[in-house]
């Protein structure tokens, strides 16, 4: 995969992803090369517009070309030790959300992202740069169906949390001192009808303005802070 922006690759390199080639401007991140060159890493100038025409303007000077980005099974994510937080997508399509979703994931502390197969976004340049290179640090969880992924997370004992404006409940309401998934639903419709029923709890954000909702990415931030401050370990 073609991966592009300082931030991916740079965590790149730190998380020790196999890469094959870093594409750069000349004079441009000297300390991204050289510590490519020290690990034997080939490197290749390339003009800016070159990089214009594959990436668009957001490049920042560098690129990469990385192994893929494999999903985890929710299996092996299970198995994994400590308190478990994740956040499942159902149906969110625009990669700029699920980049975000990954990032706020990594800067708040939580296990990882549940993300159906089909009808979905997934791991692509554009994820990876929104993510900021927290890609490397996040299990991106894929499943072949959320609602046999929601009834084998409820099997061990991991509450399933669904965020939806249409409640008189909120986050404030939930018992936070355990395992938790929180559940984000489609950029437009919401969380499908199955996927909302087979949800433990339905709350929502408080809001205080005039607006009701915030996007995906926002919802996770606030959820994954309010549930993060309140837990005791």
């Amino acid at each position: 995969m073609l991966i592009y922006g300082t931030n991916p690759v740079k965590e790149a390199l730190n998380a020790g992803r196999k890469i094959f080639e870093i594409f750069h401007v000349d004079k441009s991140h000297p300390d991204i090369v050289e510590q490519a060159r020290k690990m034997g890493i080939k490197t290749t100038m390339e003009d800016k517009g070159a990089l214009n025409k594959k990436f668009g303007p957001t490049h920042q000077g560098i690129a990469a070309n990385v192994e893929d980005y494999e999903p985890l099974s929710l299996k092996k994510a299970l198995d994994k030790t400590g308190k478990k937080l994740y956040v499942m997508l159902d149906g969110v399509e625009d990669p700029h959300n699920l980049g975000a979703v990954i990032r706020n994931v990594d800067a708040l502390g939580g296990s990882g992202v549940i993300i159906p197969k089909h009808r979905t976004a997934t791991i692509t340049p554009t994820v990876v740069k929104v993510s900021s290179g927290a890609i490397e640090y996040v299990d991106i969880i894929q499943v072949t169906n959320l609602n046999q992924a929601i009834r084998t997370i409820k099997d061990h004992n991991i509450w399933i949390v669904g965020l939806d404006v249409d409640t008189d409940d909120t986050l404030d309401d939930i018992f936070v001192d355990t395992d938790i998934t929180l559940v984000f639903g489609n950029e437009g419709k919401g969380m499908s009808r199955l996927v909302k029923k087979n949800c433990d709890f339905i709350v929502k954000i408080p809001m205080y303005g005039s607006v009701n909702s915030m996007n995906i990415s926002a919802s996770a931030a606030v959820a994954l802070h309010d549930i993060k401050r309140r837990q005791r370990s």
